[in-house]
């Protein structure tokens, strides 16, 4: 059978031990700082966790400068901390959800922000916001026989020098192993999957030019350059 058109070549995050990570699918969660719920108008309450997905080709590696996205006025950085799934599993226990954890890396959510809260009043899915091109930037992947688990350390995000979000991983509403276990009961996680854990408050407009830098205690910082607006 021939083809119409050459399949699109799979993404391949970059490891510290120099070996590609492909990545299948995004899991992105919602509001798991309480700093940042209040920030966004919600209850900050240990409510069950929620999260939306993104293409893995919205992964982009750090060091790249990203085209501000179309159709908005109001495009935001998310820091976030971001778990590299190794293993397969469903209806994972949060005990043994750690044995499933390739590693971690340093993360951006970028945000379409005007079009998520338009989304979001109306009771509409948040794809338009969430989903969008370059929006995934990606730090090298540490496994984690080399950086252990991280469960506490500062995770901070500066636009050109200046500090905008300086929080602990340790404020998670909802811990990496209990976010796994979570998130496994309604997919089988497999190899591949990349579960970006949430950001602190702090979250702000970016526009062209800017830099952008997220560092975590014991990773690789992720860094961007905003650039030109996307054209025909």
């Amino acid at each position: 059978m021939t083809l119409l058109f050459d399949p699109q070549l799979p993404i391949v995050a970059a490891t510290t031990e120099g070996r590609g990570f492909p990545v299948r699918r995004l899991f992105c969660i919602g509001r798991n700082y309480a700093a940042h719920a209040r920030e966004m108008g919600k209850d900050p309450g240990r409510e069950p966790p929620f999260f939306f997905t993104k293409w893995a080709e919205t992964v982009v590696p750090s060091g790249a400068t990203i085209a501000y996205p179309a159709e908005t006025q109001n495009f935001h950085y998310e820091a976030e901390l971001v778990v590299a799934v190794g293993k397969a599993g469903s209806s994972i226990q949060p005990a043994e959800a750690r044995d499933h954890v390739y590693g971690y890396a340093t993360g951006l959510d970028m945000t379409r922000r005007d079009l998520q809260l338009e989304a979001r009043d109306k009771g509409r899915p948040w794809d338009t916001g969430k989903n969008v091109e370059q929006s995934a930037p990606l730090g090298l992947i540490h496994p984690a026989s080399e950086v252990g688990h991280l469960r506490r350390g500062r995770i901070a995000l500066t636009v050109n020098g200046e500090v905008k979000q300086d929080a602990d991983l340790a404020e998670l509403i909802w811990d990496v192993p209990e976010t796994v276990a979570y998130v496994s009961r309604f997919y089988q996680l497999e190899p591949g999957d990349l579960i970006y854990t949430g950001t602190p408050a702090g979250v702000g407009p970016v526009k062209e030019g800017d830099t952008i830098v997220v560092s975590i205690a014991g990773l690789s910082d992720c860094s961007i350059v905003i650039g030109p607006a996307a054209r025909d």
